[in-house]
Order: structure tokens, then sequence, then C-alpha cells
């Protein structure tokens, strides 16, 4: 298991984004906040990312990237995009290997049955690529604001 303390080295990543690969390597320098959630387009996800892209210019302003993760194709993200008119980089992990290196594949339950998904989480990466803030089982409602907070904190 990938040590997710705060202050830690980040796991590296590289995604495939709709501009090319998005790499943590390339990011250095630059605070970022990764977040990780379950499917494009369901009512908490379109939530989360419209929130992160209502703030985008100011998370840009503190120097941040803003990340969402899925394992949803790189075409879902398109159309996710476009639908909702999103002003942040989606990257797509469809085997999940940065997902889990996260430790964001986690067992859930719903309606008495376990099964194995992404929990809502984001990391706040710091430019030194070392882990700065964790949050774990992510409510949408005022999330993104609580995040661009500990961004300019930095």
């Amino acid at each position: 298991m990938t040590d997710l303390t705060i202050g830690a080295q980040a796991p590296d990543f590289e995604l495939a984004g709709s501009d090319g690969a998005i790499r943590l390597a390339d990011l250095k320098g630059k605070p970022v906040v990764l977040y990780f959630y379950p499917k494009d387009d369901t009512s908490g996800c379109t939530k989360e990312a419209q929130a992160f892209s209502a703030l985008s210019a100011e998370f840009a302003e503190a120097g941040a990237v803003v990340i969402g993760v899925s394992k949803d194709s790189l075409a879902s993200h398109a159309k996710f995009t476009a639908k909702y008119d999103l002003s942040i980089q989606l990257g797509s992990d469809p085997e999940g290997q940065v997902i889990e290196a996260y430790g964001a594949w986690v067992e859930k339950s719903m309606y008495g049955r376990t099964y194995m998904g992404i929990e809502r989480s984001t990391f706040l990466i710091a430019a030194d690529g070392t882990l700065s803030r964790v949050w774990r089982k992510v409510k949408v409602a005022g999330h993104a604001e609580e995040v661009l907070a500990a961004v300019r904190g930095l």
C-alpha cells in the first residue's frame, strides 16, 4: 500500500486526458487538486465537476491544476465536458491503477449488496509533490470551496 499520509510523496501518475497525457511529473512546481469520482454524468459527480469548474479561474489564479479522475473513457469525458461546459481536466483511468494507488478503490455497499467502486475523494498535492491534504468520503456541497481555501493556504 502506498503511503498516503500528509507530507509523503504523492504517488506518481499518468492518465489519458483530452489534451494528451496528464503526468504528475509535468505538474511539478504547481499545486495539484486530484479528485476521484465514480461516474460521468451522474448527479453527485456532475455537481462536483460543476463546482470545481465554477471555481476554475480562482484555482488557476492560485496556481493550481484541478484534475477529475474516473474509470470512464475519454469519449465519455468529452461528452460530459461538452454537456456541462466543464472547465477542468478529466483524466481517464480505465484500468484503475491511479485510483488504486491513491486508495480510492474501496468496498462499497448499496441496498444490502457490497461491491468495489470509487470512493469520492480528493488529494491536494503541494508544488513539491508531497501530499498536503486528503479528503475521504467527500460530500459534494461546499467541497470545491474548501479545497480552494486549502490551496490558497499552501
